[in-house]
């Protein structure tokens, strides 16, 4: 009898373990802290929401149809972090023009327009701390399309197309005055990478350039002014080339390079690849840190698999590799600015395809052909719609979000990922948002699909729930209604560890009345 006891407790031991240690923590849930309804249809207006983390409020540009009239009504509101009305400036954008591009610098928001007249530019500037509006014309006879705009030191640099080429444009609000800038002038297609750096008042762009067989890049810093002050090329001794990189933000000191690489298919991308810029060259001209991570390497790049799917791909790779033969990926990704985190730099990439159609049908292909680049992104046609097959860009379907972290030196830290669910775009856009936790240590990645946002909270490379969501929420909890339908709704990053959520409406209360409105939701993970 005097060994029961023991024995007793070794058993409740076994069976009580395991439970507790498989219970899984409780995952973070969003809270919807403030809600803003606009009395908006989306057939009668257009609403761009722009945010500014420095001071934690956002503005939102309306353009309303008035009746009777064939003349639209333009205005800025400004609202707090609660989503409380500031500032309210009626904006008289002339007639010929249309909206194209909205960004901010600090607390200053501007709104680009393009006129009918081709290189006929027309700019808005609101800064929300004063109430000034500024306004000016700029016309360039030359620019035939706009691909996207970025403010730096009061200037802005927008991506233009010429004929041929592409370039960035140089307006100059204080002067009224622009300039194209002869350092970026590349014949199409052409990809180019655009971080504007307000820490160190710098402008980096990067370029691709190919021979057809062997890729490489070229890093182009500018200063707020547009004056040149660095080049130099990035590439690889081996059969590897660099398709499109991001550059880290914030401290100069610490200038990290990373990006997607190729197996000499430069439409494909066969790993990552990163680059310590400070380490300098060898004497052959060679990056002395260069360092590449082929996709088969990583923990959860393909973690959208089956695991019998990977585990056969694995096994083919590895007879491959006996043979001296290298498995050759065709993936797609279209990569976010790189974000400083814990000491080292997290990058977002989200991997997609495009979606073809021919004839009378639309399908998706993976291994699909596009002949023309997408300066931004490195991955859309210019003229979007049509491949030199005779098949018409339908649009992307995103399956994955990678997201990686490096130290200063390109060394890769940990890796994880996201799936996506539904998620079809008609042109080539982020959808993923990224946003630290509170407790520093973590990140939340979000997505709204429809009236839901779908998230998932990365802690490294620990494996997590993919299939987290909630509902947006409408009006009070004590108050229930129904969204009988939702449009147009997108996803920003904010401020501290908060998203917006925005887009239109349709929703019945208890009464059973209807409303149409443009809501703007403020979401917090605490």
């Amino acid at each position: 009898m005097k060994y029961a006891y023991p024995a007793l407790f070794l058993l409740l031991s076994w069976f009580l373990a395991p439970a507790s240690a498989q219970t899984p923590p409780t995952p973070p849930a969003p809270k919807q802290t403030a809600r803003l309804e606009l009395p908006l249809e989306s057939y009668s207006s257009d609403v761009h929401v722009q945010t500014l983390p420095e001071d934690s409020s956002l503005v939102v540009l309306v353009e309303r149809d008035l009746p009777l009239s064939t003349k639209s009504e333009f205005y800025f509101q400004h609202y707090n972090h609660q989503l409380q009305p500031g500032r309210k400036l009626v904006l008289e954008v002339p007639r010929e023009y249309e909206f194209s591009q909205i960004c901010a610098e600090g607390s200053d928001v501007y709104a680009l327009f393009t006129s009918s007249t081709q290189g006929k530019l027309w700019v808005a500037a609101f800064d929300t701390r004063t109430g000034e509006l500024g306004k000016g014309e700029f016309d360039t006879k030359l620019t035939r399309y706009v691909h996207n705009m970025k403010a730096l030191g009061g200037n802005l640099f927008v991506t233009v197309g010429l004929d041929q080429h592409l370039t960035i444009l140089l307006l100059d609000l204080h002067t009224a005055q622009f300039k194209f800038l002869p350092s970026v002038y590349e014949p199409l297609p052409a990809t180019l990478t655009f971080l504007a750096d307000s820490v160190t008042k710098r402008a980096e762009f990067i370029l691709s350039e190919s021979n057809g067989f062997k890729s490489r890049l070229q890093v182009k810093q500018l200063s707020e002014q547009g004056q040149l002050l660095r080049s130099e090329f990035v590439q690889a001794e081996s059969e590897r080339g660099l398709i499109s990189a991001q550059l880290s933000p914030g401290d100069s000191a610490a200038r990290l390079l990373a990006g997607t690489y190729t197996l000499r298919d430069s439409r494909y991308s066969q790993g990552l690849f990163a680059a310590d810029l400070t380490a300098g060259v060898t004497e052959t001209g060679q990056r002395r840190s260069l360092r590449f991570y082929d996709f088969l390497n990583l923990k959860h790049f393909f973690d959208f698999m089956s695991p019998a799917r990977v585990a056969r791909m694995r096994q083919r790779n590895q007879k491959l590799r006996a043979a001296s033969r290298q498995h050759r990926l065709r993936y797609r990704l279209l990569m976010h600015d790189m974000i400083p985190f814990q000491g080292a730099y997290v990058l977002v990439a989200e991997v997609y395809y495009p979606r073809y159609q021919y004839g009378y049908g639309t399908y998706y292909n993976t291994a699909a052909y596009l002949p023309m680049y997408n300066p931004l992104y490195g991955a859309n046609s210019y003229n979007r719609g049509y491949n030199r097959n005779g098949r018409n860009v339908d649009g992307y379907r995103f399956t994955h979000a990678l997201v990686c972290a490096f130290d200063r030196h390109g060394n890769l830290l940990w890796d994880n990922a996201f799936l996506l669910k539904d998620v079809e775009t008609g042109e080539l856009a982020e959808t993923v948002q990224v946003r630290p936790m509170p407790d520093g240590k973590r990140l939340v990645l979000s997505y709204l699909y429809e009236d839901k946002l779908r998230y998932k909270i990365i802690d490294q490379a620990t494996s997590s729930p993919n299939d987290l969501e909630a509902v947006l929420r409408t009006g009070e909890e004590s108050h229930p209604e129904k969204t009988l339908g939702t449009s147009n709704s997108e996803l920003q990053a904010w401020y501290g560890s908060k998203f917006v959520a925005y887009g239109y409406q349709r929703i019945r209360s208890s009464g059973f009345t209807t409303r149409n409105v443009f809501f703007i939701n403020a979401i917090a993970f605490e």
